[in-house]
């Protein structure tokens, strides 16, 4: 006959199996309320505040004058112009060709791996350096780009910096050569799952290869393109380290003489570390958090609806 655990034991056991559990995931969520929640909840306040670093006497409540200021700012809506410009130059070609990559990587070739481990190593670059290597490229009259352009018969060297297109397409480029490969690693393992029969039916049925990407690949892989679209999305409209690099002088943060390439996110930082106006760069970010998530949104509805349309 067992004898019966003594009632603190009983106690102890119960507080064991009910608390512990919390007791260890307790640490990331400390973390996470005070490096995660607290910026954002102060953030908040900040934008609707008064709060210059140059002028501590100005302060108080400024409610929504912050961001009734954004709607007549040309700065920030020459920014918004940007920031769209470089990003749909940028994720509709990088994920295009990150798909087609995958397929690629997917078929069989010689030196397998070595394919696999090459396309990620841009990714692996760190960004500040193969920003300062591009904008070396880009160069008006030392640059490769000019280089090669010429070759194909460009009787002009293109300033770059000069203008929006060409410092779209030159920031845009540094984008997808940093992360084509990333997105295609994440397509290539998500078609590793569809089986070969699927493939072997199609080509019976007489479809080609580049017919099988889009009619069978793609469609089967999208929950994993919904999640590469909303990625680039977040990314590409927060772009920062690739416009202020591009610049010769970068510390200015201006984006180009006449503001070119000025995104939202380096006019945020020009706002709030430059000009130390922090509640108007407060109500900036806020924007443009909204912005995210609504195209993030859209995005991944049209992405959805495309995909299942190709079935």
């Amino acid at each position: 006959m067992t004898t019966q655990p003594h009632g603190w034991r009983n106690r102890l056991l119960r507080f064991d199996l009910r608390y512990t559990p919390y007791l260890l995931i307790a640490p990331f969520f400390l973390l996470f309320a005070v490096f995660g929640i607290f910026p954002i909840v102060f953030n908040g306040v900040v934008a609707l505040r008064h709060w210059r670093l140059d002028d501590p006497t100005l302060t108080g409540w400024a409610g929504w004058a912050n961001f009734e200021r954004l709607l007549a700012d040309d700065a920030f809506w020459n920014a918004l112009l940007n920031t769209f410009g470089i990003f749909l130059l940028s994720t509709v070609p990088q994920l295009t060709l990150a798909l087609i990559v995958a397929g690629l990587l997917n078929r069989k070739l010689r030196a397998q791996t070595w394919f696999r481990v090459g396309v990620l190593l841009p990714y692996v670059t760190p960004l500040t350096a193969s920003t300062l290597i591009f904008a070396v490229v880009f160069a008006r009259d030392t640059g490769v780009a000019n280089w090669v352009l010429s070759l194909l018969g460009t009787a002009e060297p293109i300033d770059w910096r000069a203008a929006k297109w060409s410092s779209w397409i030159a920031i845009a480029t540094m984008v997808n050569w940093k992360w084509i490969g990333y997105n295609a690693l994440l397509y290539l393992a998500a078609m590793q799952s569809i089986p070969r029969d699927v493939y072997e039916a199609a080509a019976v049925d007489g479809a080609g290869p580049w017919r099988q990407l889009w009619r069978i690949t793609v469609p089967m892989i999208r929950p994993v393109v919904i999640f590469t679209v909303i990625l680039s999305t977040i990314g590409g409209l927060q772009l920062f380290t690739e416009p202020m690099l591009f610049q010769q002088n970068a510390a200015a943060a201006t984006g180009g003489a006449n503001r070119e390439w000025q995104t939202i996110a380096l006019l945020i930082y020009q706002v709030g570390w430059k000009d130390l106006n922090l509640g108007y760069a407060a109500a900036m970010s806020w924007a443009l958090f909204l912005i995210i998530v609504v195209v993030a949104v859209l995005n991944a509805v049209v992405t959805n609806r495309l995909g299942g349309g190709r079935r």
